[in-house]
């Protein structure tokens, strides 16, 4: 069989015409166990263990303090912006007046405070491409906690795709959220450790 010209031109049109909820459809179904998220267009599948959920369940019964329920979100996906960015963040948590968008999914620009607990597996994206996105996004708290190295890290102030203040202490020091939007302290002495 020749590829003609044109052929080439229809497969690339195609090829190009990837959108999120394509994407998240051919994943369905999710094998239980794991979380799927696509960042910048790549799709990633992590499975989910023990320490990784007491440490965002850890993180959700602080922010109950100051969330209601309906405000704190686990593992749901948030489309992002960029180019084909689905998370779903471990923890976030919208602000009191949020809607949701006409798709149904929650809208990034009502997010107070994103989580993410590090996994080996996905902890460049955590570190990276993500925290990019969070800060373009404009949300105004990030936290990092990585169970490997026993450490934190808080990112706020997001200014374009970067935040400007970064601040990394050990497991058994509070996150101090006091003056930020969340206004609360993080305890973390009983963060388990992998």
């Amino acid at each position: 069989m020749t590829v003609v010209d044109t052929d080439r031109i229809d497969m690339a049109d195609i090829s190009d015409e990837r959108t999120l909820d394509m994407m998240f459809e051919w994943l369905e179904p999710v094998p239980e166990g794991f979380k799927v998220e696509i960042v910048e267009g790549t799709v990633h599948m992590s499975p989910q263990r023990d320490t990784h959920w007491e440490i965002t369940f850890g993180i959700l019964e602080q922010l109950r303090t100051t969330y209601g329920r309906q405000q704190l979100k686990t593992d749901v996906r948030i489309d992002f912006p960029g180019l084909l960015n689905g998370f779903a963040p471990d923890v976030a948590a919208v602000a009191q007046d949020a809607s949701k968008a006409a798709d149904g999914r929650w809208r990034y620009q009502d997010i107070e405070f994103v989580a993410e607990v590090i996994s080996r597996s996905t902890a460049a994206n955590d570190y990276g491409s993500k925290k990019a996105t969070y800060a373009l996004a404009g949300v105004p708290v990030y936290l990092t906690v990585d169970p490997y190295t026993g450490t934190w890290h808080l990112h706020t102030l997001p200014k374009e795709d970067e935040y400007r203040s970064v601040l990394s202490l050990d497991f058994g020091t509070p996150v101090d959220l006091t003056s930020t939007v969340v206004g609360l302290s993080l305890a973390t002495d009983a963060f388990p450790r992998d």
